[in-house]
């Protein structure tokens, strides 16, 4: 029995790494979200269109192709009934290609770059990196020109942002303080070696360079872009299925190429990049599909499930697909209108409808103990964390707190609580946004993690599972629940 246990817990975990692995930018994830979706059942809406939704049916949209929001109708669903949502983020502390990233300097071509996020900077030196990221691509086809968008990911290493040695920087071990201006921009070839393949693919095949398969990438650009180096232009082209005078944009970020993977001497960790977010992101993902997944699974839903996936959490959510945009709104007041003509409805709506702001949680580090007040201190393996700040940088109160206790309760899942140190400054989450932007009932929790905003995470496997099957009874039993308490909003 046990045995079937773990396995199943490996099971949660192994999929987790699998979206992981098939997902190294917001665009990447939005688009694996859609292909597990539809697979599921849920049917594409346009924002541009008009909705047409029925009771017992599943339905998704994107907006900008890097926010995605999913949702079930319960078959006993009437338009005056509540939304039971989980909302989360697909982004993560990154390095962004700058609009023009050519940069070349003693001897080497480089690429700039930008922060994205309060990343641990440090932590992307002496790394194996590609980029990936969305194109706008020209397409000619009878004659006609059109533009699509295109996701790419150069699989391969082909940039490396190298530490300065010791010897030319004897106090580094009294402080790594890197300018992300002039130290932080990742080597793409030697300028001497790039040169060689240029003139060699001028001329035909060519045999070496670069460490490059340049008779596969030797294709010569109609016309030099002088934003970017045509070395890097022809290695996305080819990725892409295009020319690279084909290529339009693009909105590109920097990607360790190390995978995802489970670990530790037990296998008892995930070591991964964009744990924080994508792996709220994926539980909530699962949780919704799996609980609407039987013939049978919404006859006695009254609400909506929900899952709302935001881009630019990282960056304060100011966007037009962030959380601070009116996505939110838009979603309950469109599938409200379908049911419902009368536009004041949805103030009542709001107040019976319920969020689960979805973020990663700080675990204890055993080196920095102290970093946590002493009744407050998340483990690894115990559970999902209820996350609660008396300034409001978390959405959590004792009604929303209790809630999604009760429903751990009854599924004997462990449970953990967080409050950071009087004497340190709190982060915070989509959950007060949109607690304060919607005015809905709110609860902010977290799988508990080490090394947040390094480009290398770590988690455990059991509270993957943990997560997993608490969204998924939060899903299947909110209806049941909210209805025995007894408090006025």
């Amino acid at each position: 029995m046990a045995k079937e246990k773990q396995n199943d817990v490996n099971s949660v975990a192994s999929d987790l790494v699998d979206f992981l692995n098939a997902s190294p930018t917001a665009f990447h994830a939005v688009g694996e979200a859609r292909r597990r979706l539809e697979i599921a059942g849920f049917e594409l809406l346009s924002e541009r269109e008009d909705w047409r939704l029925q009771v017992g049916k599943k339905y998704f949209f994107t907006r900008n192709h890097s926010t995605i929001v999913a949702f079930a109708i319960g078959k006993k669903y009437v338009a005056e009934n509540g939304f039971y949502i989980v909302g989360a983020h697909t982004d993560s502390p990154c390095l962004k290609l700058k609009p023009i990233s050519k940069v070349s300097k003693g001897g080497y071509l480089e690429v700039g770059v930008q922060t994205y996020g309060g990343g641990l900077w440090h932590t992307w030196f002496d790394r194996d990196l590609t980029v990936a990221g969305r194109m706008i691509v020209r397409e000619v086809k009878d004659g006609s020109v059109s533009y699509s968008h295109r996701l790419v990911r150069i699989e391969e290493p082909i940039m490396r942002i190298p530490t300065l040695a010791i010897h030319l920087d004897r106090g580094v071990n009294d402080g790594f303080k890197p300018n992300t201006q002039s130290h932080l921009v990742p080597i793409l070839a030697t300028a001497l070696k790039a040169e060689l393949n240029k003139v060699t693919a001028d001329n035909g095949p060519v045999e070496s360079g670069a460490g490059i398969d340049t008779e596969k990438f030797g294709v010569k650009s109609k016309a030099e872009n002088q934003k970017h180096h045509s070395l890097l232009l022809k290695l996305l082209a080819t990725y892409a299925g295009c020319e690279p005078d084909d290529i339009c944009d693009f909105e590109l970020q920097a990607c360790d190429t190390q995978p995802s993977i489970i670990a530790g001497a037990m296998k008892e960790f995930v070591f991964s990049g964009r744990l924080d977010n994508l792996c709220m992101s994926f539980c909530s993902l699962k949780a919704l599909i799996d609980s609407t997944s039987s013939e049978n699974s919404l006859n006695d839903e009254t609400g909506v499930r929900l899952v709302a996936l935001f881009d630019h959490e990282e960056i304060g959510s100011n966007s037009a697909q962030g959380a601070g945009s009116p996505v939110m709104f838009d979603a309950l007041s469109r599938i409200t209108n379908a049911f419902c003509s009368n536009s004041k409805i949805l103030e009542k709506v709001i107040q019976k409808s319920f969020l689960v702001s979805a973020d990663m949680a700080h675990a204890l580090h055993p080196n920095y103990i102290d970093k946590h007040d002493e009744n407050h201190q998340p483990k690894l393996h115990g559970g999902l964390v209820i996350k609660h700040n008396a300034s409001q940088r978390y959405a959590t109160n004792a009604v929303t707190s209790f809630i999604f206790r009760e429903i751990a309760l009854r599924h004997d899942l462990p449970v953990q609580d967080f409050v950071v140190r009087n004497d340190m400054p709190c982060g915070s989450t989509i959950g007060p946004i949109l607690a304060s932007g919607v005015g809905i009932r709110t609860v902010d929790i977290g799988v508990p993690q080490l090394s947040m905003h390094s480009i290398r995470e770590m988690c455990a496997v059991d509270d993957i599972k943990h997560s997993y099957e608490h969204l998924k009874a939060y899903f299947e039993e909110f209806s049941h629940v909210d209805s025995k308490i007894n408090v006025d909003a």
